[in-house]
């Protein structure tokens, strides 16, 4: 009963924190899908690129977060954004790119053969082939790489307050040094 008070006394600095979360992974996201798209689409089409591209990403995506933010501290730190935002959605970036460039890499590559030659009897072009016919196929596998970026990385851009990053997670962390059960709850709810 304690937390639904101090939700509702605290309602318009959790509604403030929310819509910074949100914006902060929405940010880190949407770079990831301008990158990850054409990047999955060019290791279909330059084969040998696909394994190293996919190692990279795979590996960033194994470090773990908190050494992933104190990596990004001193190289930010050079042009004066140690800590912050930018250094929270560059990582969160790059943890956004392997299931967004998987799953593009992994729809096209999939794709039946006979709609490339069928588009291509008809004489489409690549990029004619590409847009109506190949990523049309493909856009639900996508989404899903889309989808599977954002759920992990609302919980991940928790973390990002520990680097000044704001957003939900400081709640939980002024919840912590605090040491109020409220704030903690409440925060872990609203990051649910």
């Amino acid at each position: 009963m304690d937390t639904l008070h101090y939700i509702m006394d605290n309602w318009s600095t959790l509604l403030t924190l929310s819509w910074q979360h949100s914006w902060l992974v929405l940010v880190a996201v949407g770079l990831a899908i301008v990158i990850g798209v054409p990047l999955g689409i060019l290791i279909v089409r330059v084969r040998w690129l696909a394994t190293p591209i996919l190692g990279i990403a795979t590996v960033v995506l194994t470090i773990p977060t908190i050494a992933l933010f104190g990596l990004m501290i001193p190289l930010f730190s050079l042009i004066g954004q140690g800590i912050g935002a930018l250094p929270a959605i560059t990582a969160v970036f790059l943890y956004s790119l392997l299931p967004i460039v998987r799953n593009t890499h992994t729809a096209l590559e999939n794709l039946p053969d006979g709609l490339r030659e069928a588009g291509r009897g008809i004489g489409m072009t690549f990029w004619q082939r590409l847009r109506w016919v190949e990523i049309p196929m493909a856009l639900p596998v996508i989404f899903g790489g889309i989808r599977t970026a954002v759920v992990m990385n609302v919980g991940v851009m928790a973390i990002a307050a520990v680097i000044g990053a704001g957003g939900l997670g400081q709640l939980l962390l002024d919840g912590i040094s605090g040491s109020d059960i409220r704030m903690l709850i409440a925060g872990a709810l609203m990051i649910c």
